[in-house]
């Protein structure tokens, strides 16, 4: 017989977690898929998460599973490959809640487990496992496709980085380089000289006719210094980095060396349950409400799923949102169908 909840939780990131989290503690059955890819993997450690500034983000995650095993909800290590609408949840009894171990919780019936007709999804994991859900959330947050240059992927999170709020001030003052992805690249050059006052910005494949003169006016006022020339690798002593080399065999010394990956957002589930996206210049997020809400009635999106930008402090932030909204709706769904009977 196939297994119902009330709400299943596609990714097991900060978004997801902090959904179900919410959600447990709300009393509905839930349960949390997760693939284990979080997008912050690379990294020794987070930032600019008050009370956790500092924390591993493997450590972070781990304290999370914890927190909302407390609440009964069930987390699993698989994959979605599959998500269909309907399915029929009409008439699913409310039966009692699994993993609770406090007396006080333990035998918590879950009334939101039935549903209208019609109503709901059915979820199908890759280990062969079929569940069905009311609500989902997903949280499948992006991929970072990293430019084909010889050594960055070995180095990306720790002396090769993207973002300077999330490992600026642990590289303060030291030489940076900036690789050019595209022009719009300017704009982290830029950023990142709040850091250090030794940066170059090193365009790669962007020819120098493709900065404007305002971009070239700004980028020295910020005393960044530009280098034409493809890069051809990295040049790296004792596991630090130490250079950047050009494709003409220079090499400049450089102990930082910041990029934008290519963003490619994981949509796909999304986008077969007939979700409206939007484009970016970081590619195609779901349309959402200020709750998550996606075009698709009974989806919600959080996390990086449905941006670029979100750090971890965000998506926690819209997992909790997006929970609270969902369980208000199960709520007023209920009450409603009570009603017409």
């Amino acid at each position: 017989m196939t297994e119902k909840y009330a709400v299943v939780v596609i990714g097991g990131g900060a978004a997801g977690l902090s959904a179900a989290l919410v959600l447990g503690r709300a009393r509905h059955r839930t349960l949390v898929v997760d693939a284990g890819e979080p997008r912050n993997a690379p990294a020794a450690h987070m930032q600019g998460y008050l009370t956790r500034d500092g924390m591993p983000p493997a450590e972070f995650l781990a304290l999370g599973r914890e927190e909302i095993a407390r609440y009964g909800v069930e987390l699993v290590r698989d994959r979605v490959v599959a998500v269909t609408r309907g399915e029929g949840l009409t008439g699913v009894p409310g039966g009692e809640r699994t993993g609770v171990q406090d007396e006080e919780l333990s035998g918590v019936q879950d009334e939101s487990l039935s549903g209208a007709p019609g109503e709901g999804f059915t979820v199908v994991l890759a280990g062969g496992r079929t569940v069905r859900a009311r609500r989902l959330v997903v949280a499948t947050g992006l991929k970072d496709e990293l430019p084909a240059v010889a050594g960055v992927a070995e180095r990306f999170g720790r002396d090769v980085l993207h973002c300077p709020f999330c490992h600026g001030w642990e590289v303060r003052d030291q030489p940076f380089g900036v690789l050019a992805s595209s022009p719009a690249s300017v704009h982290q050059a830029l950023m990142v000289s709040q850091w250090s006052n030794d940066v170059r910005f090193f365009l790669h494949t962007v020819a120098a006719e493709e900065l404007s003169d305002e971009e070239l006016r700004r980028l020295a006022a910020a005393g960044v210094e530009v280098v034409p020339g493809e890069v051809a690798g990295l040049v790296v002593e004792d596991d630090r980095l130490t250079g950047v080399r050009l494709a003409d065999g220079t090499t400049h010394a450089r102990s930082v060396l910041f990029l934008a990956p290519r963003a490619v957002p994981q949509t796909g589930l999304l986008e077969g349950l007939g979700a409206e996206l939007h484009e970016t210049p970081f590619g195609a997020y779901p349309v959402v409400d200020t709750t998550g809400l996606t075009t698709v009635p009974g989806v919600w999106a959080a996390g990086n799923a449905i941006g670029f930008a979100e750090q971890v402090v965000h998506a926690a932030s819209g997992g909790y949102r997006a929970a609270s909204a969902i369980v208000g709706d199960l709520l007023m769904s209920g009450l409603d169908a009570a009603v017409q009977v």
